[in-house]
Parts: structure tokens; C-alpha cells; sequence
């Protein structure tokens, strides 16, 4: 007992509990996502993407880049005119025209985004830290002239010197900004670091601040998560984790390990998510790999004799949540690792009974056949089997 007593005394002081409060997420499948290598939304499928983001529940959608013009432009004021219950966010520059173009399109919240590290001031803005702390005041002051919401990211914040992003952050909250976007832009932190660094910035400035993070090394999912522990409040995520390189924070991936991991259920309909991430992976041409956490066409599928039966006796023996849970459904495939329990079971939900002796025989058969096939099997090959083995047919 002492040495669980232990443990839960330190995990309380390390605050790595994740408190209930009021976690939001804005979705940047329409921005970000989009800026996939190769990915192009028609208009038609923005608008679709983001009223099924609203279905969902998500709370706000970052829906483009206003100052790109043209067809981009009025895919956004579209989407602004559907009434939607979330709010919806442009994306900008640290530049009052870019603000100007947001503002014609009628969204409720802007993103000013601007460099963070000094690798990106000097390289890329060729600017100096001056410059970018009178480009946020100047840029934040404007926006909230107009009674936006603004959120301001810290391009390369996890790159950046930690008492330049301090300053960074304590100019954003003074020249009136309501959050500050944590962007580990190339997917470079741990969860450890993540969790040092923005409890950092929360603990001295006090600001709320957003996680924006990339998949470089596989771990956006858990650096989101790494943040909120911190004490973020909001997170960026893409639909399937679309995104520059390796992509974002998936956000069927991190909602529901928020709910199923961490406790923290933030109501979303996530029955709903396949469809969504269906219709998502058609728009982009990115299929869904059938491995793919949460809704992945292999989550609930069963090829093991031992899996499928402790799955029949007690679905929690192999899963934490339901099919309908995520919009799947669970299926039983007959391949090497099958035996006679799996293959009753799949020959009665195909119509043909069959005794337990018949069973044991057919098993070694449909072995040989998968094993020179070097696959599962596929029902009618199963039926197929089942009647040459009966003589119904012949080979």
C-alpha cells in the first residue's frame, strides 16, 4: 500500500492529473489539413467538412486563410453564413491587411501567427525580436478594435529561447490577446519537455494557451495531451491527422483518448467519427490505413482463436470501448490463426451450421488455404470450403 500511496502522492504534486475543466478544441482540418503535401478541398467539400466538424461538436474551426482571395475567400464567408454553433477562426499573418480580409469574411476569431525562434526571425522574417513584439501589439490592438477573439501562435515555440518566449507571450496577453497558440512546429518535444515548458509560460504570464502540435516524431497525440496536463485549454487538431509532413494532433485520436485514458469526456458524438474521417480521407485522397488508431478498419476485427473467444465471453477482455462507440463494427476473419470457436461462429453468421467435429476438420484445411494464399480468407472462399468439405461441391 505504501508504495501506491507514494505514487499517488506524486502524481498529485506533479499535477499530471488532468483536472475537469473546460477544454476546447479548434479544429484546423481546413487550414492546416489542407496544407498536406498534395491536398486540395474544393469548396463544396470545405463546407461539408465543417458542417460535420460542427455535428460533431467541435468548438471552433480554423476555416482557411482569408487574405489567399478567390475561391478560398468564399469558402470561408460560406461557411460563416451557415450559423454554425461553433466559432469560426481565420487564419493571418502578423499584417493588418490580412486582419482586414478575416474581417470582411465575418469570422468571430482570428489566429495572428508570427515567429517565435530565433532560427525563423533571422532566417525567415529576417526581422528582429523588436520587430516581432511591435508586430503583435500593433496586429492584436487592431483585431481587438473590432471585438475579435484572438488567439496568437508562437510559430516555432518549441525552438524558441524560453525568456524570449515569455516575453513573447506577456506581450500577446497585454496588447489584449485571449490565448496563445503553443506551436511546436517540428514535432520536436516530449511530453515531458511539453508539460516543463508550457507550465512555464502558464504559471509566470498566465495566459491560456492552445497546443498546436506536429507528428515528426510520433507524438503529437501525446504532447497535446502533455499540454492540457500543463493547463492548456485548447488544442489544434486535424481530421485523420492531416497536416504538413507527418501531420497534426488526429483529433478522433486524442478525443478519445481524453475520454478513455485520461477520464475527461468533452461530449463530443463519436459514433459519428468514422464517417467523418471516411469522408475526410475521400476529399483528401489519403485512405485511412486499416492499422489506424480509433477508426481504422483493423480495430475491432479478430484473426486469433484466443482474442475472438475472450472476445465472445467479455468484449472488455480486448476492448476499451465499443464498435459503436467510433462507427464500426466488429468482425470475426478466418485465416492461419483461426480455430474451431471462430469458424462456428463465422459459418452460422453465414448461414451453415456445423458441428463441433466438422469444425475441427475444416480448420486444418482452411489453414493450408491461407497459408498458401498467405491471407484470410474471404467468406464466399469460406462458404466455398465448407461445401466441398460437405461434398456439396467439388474442388
Amino acid at each position: 500500500m505504501r508504495e501506491i500511496d507514494l505514487l499517488t502522492e506524486f502524481s498529485q504534486k506533479a499535477g499530471i492529473r488532468i483536472e475537469p475543466r473546460n477544454i476546447k478544441i479548434d479544429d484546423t482540418t481546413l487550414r492546416d489539413g489542407e496544407q498536406t503535401a498534395g491536398v486540395v478541398f474544393a469548396n463544396e467539400e470545405k463546407i461539408q467538412i465543417a458542417k460535420m466538424l460542427d455535428q460533431i461538436g467541435v468548438h471552433q474551426i480554423e476555416a482557411g486563410i482569408p487574405t489567399m482571395g478567390g475561391d478560398e475567400k468564399e469558402a470561408i464567408k460560406k461557411i460563416v453564413s451557415l450559423g454554425l454553433n461553433c466559432s469560426i477562426l481565420g487564419w493571418n499573418r502578423a499584417v493588418k491587411s490580412d486582419i482586414d480580409d478575416s474581417i470582411e469574411c465575418g469570422v468571430d476569431s482570428v489566429a495572428i501567427s508570427i515567429s517565435a525562434s530565433d532560427i525563423h526571425i533571422e532566417h525567415k522574417l529576417r526581422k528582429s525580436r523588436e520587430w516581432v513584439l511591435e508586430s503583435i501589439k500593433t496586429c492584436v490592438d487592431y483585431a481587438k478594435s473590432y471585438n475579435l477573439y484572438v488567439s496568437v501562435n508562437a510559430e516555432d515555440a518549441s525552438r524558441a529561447d524560453m525568456e524570449f518566449l515569455l516575453q513573447f507571450a506577456r506581450t500577446a496577453r497585454d496588447a489584449g490577446a485571449d490565448r496563445l497558440r503553443y506551436c511546436d512546429t517540428l514535432g520536436i518535444l516530449d511530453p515531458f519537455e511539453t508539460f516543463m515548458k508550457v507550465k512555464t509560460i502558464i504559471d509566470i504570464v498566465g495566459i491560456e494557451i492552445e497546443m498546436h502540435t506536429h507528428n515528426d516524431f510520433g507524438m503529437a497525440v501525446a504532447n497535446a495531451i502533455a499540454g492540457i496536463k500543463a493547463g492548456a485549454t485548447y488544442v489544434n487538431t486535424t481530421i485523420n491527422g492531416l497536416g504538413e509532413r507527418a501531420g497534426n494532433a488526429a483529433f478522433e485520436e486524442l478525443i478519445m483518448a481524453l475520454k478513455y485514458i485520461e477520464g475527461v469526456d468533452l461530449g463530443f458524438n463519436t459514433s459519428y467519427l468514422r464517417e467523418l474521417s471516411e469522408y475526410v480521407a475521400n476529399a483528401s485522397d489519403r485512405p485511412i490505413p486499416a492499422w489506424k488508431p480509433i477508426v481504422g478498419a483493423n480495430i475491432f476485427v479478430y484473426g486469433s482463436e484466443e482474442r475472438a473467444c475472450a472476445v465472445f465471453s467479455d468484449p472488455l477482455t480486448y476492448e476499451l470501448f465499443s464498435p459503436d462507440d467510433v462507427g464500426l463494427e466488429k468482425k470475426i476473419i478466418i485465416g492461419k490463426y483461426s480455430g474451431v470457436k471462430s469458424l462456428m461462429y463465422k459459418l452460422s453468421n453465414l448461414g451453415y451450421k456445423v458441428t463441433e467435429n466438422e469444425a475441427s476438420e475444416l480448420v486444418g484445411i482452411i489453414r493450408e488455404k491461407t497459408m498458401s494464399l498467405k491471407r484470410s480468407l474471404f467468406d464466399s472462399e469460406i462458404i466455398d470450403t465448407y461445401k466441398s468439405y460437405k461434398g456439396l461441391i467439388k474442388d
